[in-house]
């Protein structure tokens, strides 16, 4: 809802970033109006889209942009990830609300690993100026990894996967 003219230049990288196979399951944290999901719905085979967002305007003008352009994506209401209880996907991806505080960027990074499969990834987009360093550090803390995984704008994509952790790291 921030950017009124287009894609912003963030969000953009996320998506030409992203790697999401045909047939897999994505979470769109803080959809927006929705051009991360509807890109994916857009451009991958079969994807499972589902697409979040605290804010009824923001997931109006996304349900409608769905129906406008033809594509399939379950569009829920509620804060981070209240609307997807017990569900797990492929990919979580946002462009986190930097100004909403460290509290809520941090409860996406630290809710993340319970909502994806082995193997799935959080991918987030931030400002190299705005925090991009230190949210990387969050997610090597929660992940045990995290990659820069695009640079370009002034914004750096952050992926972490979810790994399952050896025998010898699950007695400590």
């Amino acid at each position: 809802m921030f950017s009124r003219t287009g894609v912003d230049s963030g969000t953009r990288l996320l998506i030409e970033t992203l790697e999401v196979g045909p047939g897999e399951s994505l979470l769109d944290l803080g959809c927006g109006y929705g051009p991360i999901g509807l890109a994916i719905a857009a451009t991958v085979a079969a994807a499972q889209v589902v697409m979040t967002d605290v804010n009824l305007r923001a997931l109006g003008n996304a349900r409608k942009n769905a129906v406008t352009n033809g594509f399939r994506v379950d569009v829920r209401q509620g804060p981070l990830y209240e609307p997807v209880p017990g569900l797990a996907f492929h990919h979580v991806v946002s462009n986190p609300p930097i100004r909403a505080g460290k509290a809520v960027v941090h409860g996406i990074v630290d809710g993340a690993p319970a909502h994806l499969l082995e193997g799935g990834a959080l991918w987030l987009v931030a400002r190299t100026k705005q925090g991009a360093p230190s949210l990387r550090d969050k997610m090597d803390d929660v992940f045990g990894n995290a990659d820069v995984a695009a640079r370009g704008g002034g914004y750096r994509v952050l992926r972490s996967e979810k790994r399952s952790r050896s025998r010898d790291d699950s007695s400590r």
